[in-house]
């Protein structure tokens, strides 16, 4: 059996189980957070932000606190550069202070007949926490039951031609979450701007966001290159648009944004973070 450990285990997130929990609790109940009541949306995609739980947790915790027990495919960023376009992680399970969480197999082989873009691939996943975040949220509100599908996406320059290229995995993705007989949800990590000033990081994420919010990937797109944005989970951001589109989804919905600089006090250089579900 594969075994892909905690790589960000002590750093993003602390170590020791119960403390993890604790820490866990206390971004929902930050200033920044929804608070403890939690329910669970139809909800069809999220956005989620990756970085340590100090500064993006109160934030992820938004979709945290609304997300159905489903099974998830997850989408993150490759920051490392190795591997595959779009590589999916094949089978055997990933662990967390928090436990053990199964991949599904025959998921990973059903997507990846049907789609030569999408790989298997363990070596673009060894080091990368951009899904690897997202479990103990998960784990902390539906313990292990539940399977994931971890598909890392490299950072590509936000061309159209990569926009096909997530276009055509997404329809893969949301033709086999129609073929199931379960429940899934796709999970998007990426943060938003990157070390730019309060204000400016604000005012060009939200204009990012309204694209978003419109499932309008190609604008979104457009405005990546106008600005020169530094998204960095751009790719998984404009699959789950396309996903939430194919399964017939209304519109995306800012749950909560906020900077590192909310939560420090510090708006000189600062990190974008939102919480979007799609419905």
């Amino acid at each position: 059996m594969i075994v892909r450990p905690p790589v960000v285990a002590g750093t993003f997130y602390n170590l020791h189980p119960e403390t993890l929990k604790n820490q866990i609790e206390n971004c929902f109940k930050h200033r920044l957070g929804p608070g403890l009541k939690f329910v669970e949306d139809d909800f069809l995609a999220a956005i989620v932000p990756h970085a340590g739980y100090a500064y993006s947790g109160p934030i992820a915790s938004w979709v945290y606190s609304r997300i159905k027990r489903s099974n998830y495919i997850i989408l993150g960023p490759n920051h490392s550069g190795i591997g595959p376009v779009f590589s999916v992680f094949p089978k055997g399970i990933w662990k967390t202070p928090l436990g053990s969480v199964e991949i599904d197999g025959d998921g990973v082989k059903q997507l990846v007949s049907s789609n030569p873009l999408l790989e298997v691939d363990t070596m673009s996943h060894e080091y990368e926490h951009s899904i690897e975040v997202q479990l103990p949220f998960l784990q902390y509100r539906f313990g292990n039951e539940f399977r994931i599908i971890p598909i890392s996406v490299l950072n590509y320059t936000p061309s159209f031609d990569f926009l096909e290229e997530c276009k055509s995995v997404a329809k893969t993705i949301s033709d086999f979450i129609k073929n199931s007989e379960e429940s899934w949800v796709v999970i998007a990590s990426s943060d938003f701007t990157h070390y730019q000033p309060h204000e400016y990081a604000k005012r060009v994420d939200m204009s990012y966001i309204e694209s978003i919010e419109k499932l309008d990937a190609k604008d979104f797109f457009v405005k990546l290159q106008e600005t020169k944005g530094s998204v960095c989970g751009f790719g998984p951001i404009a699959i789950a648009i396309f996903v939430s589109k194919f399964l017939k989804g209304r519109k995306g919905e800012l749950l909560k944004y906020a900077t590192s600089g909310d939560v420090t006090g510090d708006y000189s250089s600062v990190v974008g973070y939102a919480s979007i579900k799609f419905v």
